[in-house]
């Protein structure tokens, strides 16, 4: 079971005893990505992610890196859409140095101008590589055609709002989102809970602000639009965006598993079909996302231009059979099984555990053990699974695509999403 607790001044702490391993992971959570941005301020959350690793009012960025090197843990964060994590992976008896390192970057950066400008190039660089890989900016130019609110915003922000950026604008937005009713506080595996408590009591003791900020994500709406970046590649990438289901809500269990039945994985129908027998992609595949209020289903299929009408047709083929014939008992036996064992793998990691806990306790203020989500997933039918489809592909998709001759395709592909 869980141990969790709310401090006094609003911060949530959360845990999930592993007795099985020596490791620890403890993360700290933050809910602000970029959904939370206004159209001002996009890419601030990830920059902040960057910039508290660069210095904090005791330590230089070598010695946040060479204090973790020399117990052999690892250090490091992510920005997603709906929030940032900080994290660190040690041994349980490190976990002083994890909690004093995690609390020194999140409530006490530096914000050194020179670092700052140094940054700066670093995150420019990291947006020019996305740039370079088109697999990951048709997913940024799909948020663009699927999303109206802040969802449509790339999480890395516009080259042209990270160059104008100064100092002062990441540090009021610091002291705007980083505050404990807005974080959680998560550990899994091998730790005491009372001197876990002990730890964060001494060193997460002084937040840049107490008091509840308003919500800015605004109203997120999904939308059926068309967009596409021509440029010179290879291969062509194409996305179609389906609406899903919200996070939190139980039809994510049948929407998973009709996803590795149509495309969540080798033995899935769109693989097969376009990889194994026509061999005319290398990646296709599919795969839901849930945010707070909403959901999306995504389809994604790499191949060359000429060979780019032909997949959407069979993707198209594939669709219309999901739709009006469903799938098979053993299609939905082996989807179901996938989805419990890759859920029953995750549950043998600290840091799968950590990650689940502390996301679920951020945005839904609950947890799910892990007999609850067994039994979720194994009380979905085969009905169930058609509703979701149903539900799922009679919408009109949006649509992305990457490529020399991207707008040829992106007509081609139609109003309602058919070839």
């Amino acid at each position: 079971m869980f141990d969790q607790i709310m401090l006094p001044n609003g911060l949530r702490v959360v845990g999930e005893r592993l007795s099985y391993v020596r490791s620890c992971t403890v993360g700290c959570w933050v809910g602000v990505g970029s959904m939370n941005e206004r159209p001002a301020e996009n890419g601030l959350s990830h920059f902040i992610e960057h910039m508290v690793f660069k210095g904090t009012q005791t330590r230089s960025a070598r010695d946040i890196a060479q204090e973790m090197d020399d117990v052999g843990g690892q250090l490091n964060a992510f920005t997603s859409k709906d929030c940032t994590c900080f994290y660190a992976k040690v041994i349980d008896e490190d976990l002083p140095l994890a909690v004093d390192l995690l609390s020194d970057i999140v409530l006490r950066p530096r914000f050194d101008e020179e670092e700052f400008s140094k940054e700066r190039g670093v995150v420019l660089e990291e947006i020019a590589m996305v740039e370079d890989t088109p697999d990951d900016l048709v997913n940024d130019v799909l948020s663009a055609a699927q999303f109206a609110g802040s969802l449509k915003y790339p999480i890395l922000g516009s080259v042209k709002r990270i160059r104008a950026y100064q100092r002062n604008d990441l540090l009021a937005y610091w002291r705007r989102h980083y505050h404990p009713g807005n974080m959680v506080l998560a550990i899994a595996g091998h730790y005491d809970w009372e001197a876990f408590l002990a730890l964060v009591t001494r060193y997460f003791d002084c937040f840049p602000s107490q008091g509840a900020q308003p919500d800015t994500r605004g109203k997120q709406r999904l939308l059926s639009g068309r967009k596409v970046r021509v440029k010179k590649t290879e291969q062509l990438q194409i996305t179609l965006g389906y609406p899903g289901v919200a996070l939190g809500s139980d039809d994510l269990f049948p929407l998973s598993v009709f996803n590795n039945a149509l495309g969540g994985g080798m033995s899935s129908r769109l693989f097969q079909r376009i990889r194994e027998e026509l061999g005319m992609a290398y990646s296709v595949y599919t795969f839901p996302t849930s945010y707070p209020g909403l959901g999306t289903f995504t389809i994604y299929a790499g191949t060359s231009p000429e060979n780019g009408e032909t997949v959407l047709r069979e993707i198209r083929k594939e669709l219309d059979k999901a739709l009006n014939d469903g799938f098979s008992e053993k299609e939905f036996i082996s989807a179901k099984a996938q989805l419990k064992g890759g859920f029953v793998l995750g549950l043998e990691s600290s840091s799968g555990r950590m990650q689940s806990i502390g996301r679920s306790m951020l945005l839904l203020n609950r947890l799910q053990s892990p007999e609850e989500i067994l039994e979720k997933i194994e009380a979905v039918t085969l009905a169930d699974v058609h509703r979701v489809a149903r539900e799922v592909l009679t919408a009109t998709p949006s649509a992305a695509v990457v490529g020399k001759n991207a707008k040829r395709y992106i007509e081609w592909i139609g109003g309602d999403g058919r070839g």
